[in-house]
């Protein structure tokens, strides 16, 4: 039996970040993985979507010639390339890992892992065969895979998820998405900027739900505009898929049920744990509803077993379960790992307008019972957004009157995602709203509105 000082079961971004900031740290490290190195995230989620969202944007640009003087004729779209341009982009990366694991002296075991007594992992080998390998630590970052609505089953074909959609090579020629989260979102504004017709279905009041209100409204007007028919407080019924195509029964609260024709149904409403088959309630870890239990230096109510990234519930983010596999490693090699504040994660959708939050929005605060100050500045009269040609949009900061620091950020408009960091940082960091105001913005830059808006939280607002 090969032994380790660390066995890390799952390669996705926790996983492997894990793996290498455990090595850094001088300790012995294996890492088993069933499929490919990078999860979800690098092969199947984050990084082949926001290669098509970037062809969608040069597609969206092309559309608006005019307005910067040019005109395209006999312009065609190949979605199909496109998609290979994304698997390309994937490839790339997973190589990276691949190379990141050898660089760091990882060892890293093609299989499936499961707990086969006090740390020690069972593998089954993808070439045929078992290994046993024991830890003196054992990290879970199984990670998880996109939940299903009652009944409905997810053929793959007609009914897919997003993996699937990442599959597709043709354009659907219309689709009714069900989930108004980041990834609906996101598939919804590629899909429509291709020329499918496109049907969103939201459960709850609005689109991105969970974003502030007003957010939430910019980019329901620009969906809009962009032909994109919104069913928000609407509950799936039934779906029934054929030869031809899917009939998506719906209901609005109050209403009559209504049937929508597509060519498919992407099902996009939330994820749920891959904590099955794990031998994970044998070893004594406590599951919630399937997540897995964690304390703030991510360890299980087992000894020597830790969980980190999609399994543990906390938030289904690639950065939070990399944050969390170095704190989880750093606690296995005796540091003292500052804990991570959930409150202070950036969370983006990269759908056009772009948004970008952390925090708290202006309702929760208030109910907290904050001395809530909001500050908000709009990108209407920014210079920079102005010469892009977009100027949708509006950053709006909501702090605390008695500390005057950050509770929260909601940003939505052009490149929101990229203006995040810095008021994270002042969140991290417990700087006062004024640190904000005394650092000097590049003029012009969409980064002013962040300025603005930070002037604006005690009515001090320079351009408005």
């Amino acid at each position: 039996m090969d032994r380790y000082d660390v066995v890390i079961v799952g390669g996705g971004p926790g996983g492997y970040v894990a793996a290498v900031r455990a090595a850094q740290l001088g300790l012995k490290v294996a890492l088993v993985e069933r499929e490919a190195l990078g999860g979800v995230c690098l092969n199947w989620g984050c990084i082949p979507t926001k290669a098509l969202l970037r062809n969608a944007e040069v597609i969206a640009l092309l559309d608006e010639g005019r307005t910067f003087g040019f005109e395209v004729e006999g312009f065609r779209a190949d979605y199909g390339a496109a998609v290979e341009r994304s698997r390309k982009v994937s490839a790339r990366l997973v190589k990276g890992v691949e190379l990141l694991m050898r660089k760091n002296g990882v060892d890293v075991i093609e299989g499936t892992g499961r707990i086969a007594g006090p740390g020690t992992v069972h593998v089954e080998l993808n070439g045929g065969g078992t290994a046993e390998v024991a830890g003196g630590a054992l990290v879970i970052a199984t990670g998880a895979r996109a939940r299903s609505i009652p009944g409905v089953e997810i053929d793959g074909e007609r009914v897919i998820t997003a993996r699937h959609a990442l599959e597709l090579r043709e354009l659907p020629a219309s689709v009714v998405v069900v989930g108004a989260g980041p990834i609906g979102m996101e598939f919804a504004h590629v899909w429509r900027t291709y020329g499918a017709q496109v049907t969103m279905v939201e459960m709850l009041e609005r689109l991105v739900p969970l974003e502030e209100e007003e957010v939430s409204a910019e980019v329901e007007r620009a969906f809009k505009r962009n032909k994109v028919r919104a069913l928000t407080s609407t509950r799936v019924q039934g779906v029934d898929a054929g030869d031809a195509g899917v009939r998506v029964r719906v209901q609005r609260d109050g209403g009559a049920e209504e049937v929508l024709e597509a060519d498919k149904a992407l099902v996009a409403i939330g994820v749920r744990p891959n904590t099955e088959d794990l031998g994970l309630e044998e070893a004594g870890v406590e599951l919630n509803r399937g997540w897995v239990v964690v304390d703030e230096r991510m360890r299980t109510t087992s000894e020597g077993i830790y969980a980190i990234g999609d399994v543990t519930g906390k938030l289904p983010l690639a950065h939070v379960a990399s944050a969390q596999g170095i704190v989880a490693v750093e606690a296995i090699a005796g540091r003292d790992p500052r804990p991570l504040d959930y409150d202070a994660i950036p969370r983006c959708t990269y759908c056009q307008p772009q948004v970008a939050s952390f925090g708290l929005t202006e309702a929760q605060a208030r109910e907290r019972g904050y001395d809530v100050h909001v500050g908000t500045f709009p990108f209407l009269p920014n210079g920079k957004a102005l010469g892009l040609g977009d100027n949708r949009g509006f950053v709006k900061l909501v702090a605390d009157g008695e500390t005057r620091r950050l509770l929260g950020a909601h940003l939505v408009g052009p490149e929101v995602t990229e203006l995040l960091p810095e008021l994270v940082l002042a969140r991290s960091a417990e700087l006062e709203v004024e640190a904000i105001v005394h650092a000097v913005h590049a003029h012009p830059t969409l980064s002013e509105a962040l300025a603005e808006a930070a002037h604006a939280v005690f009515g001090q607002a320079i351009h408005i």
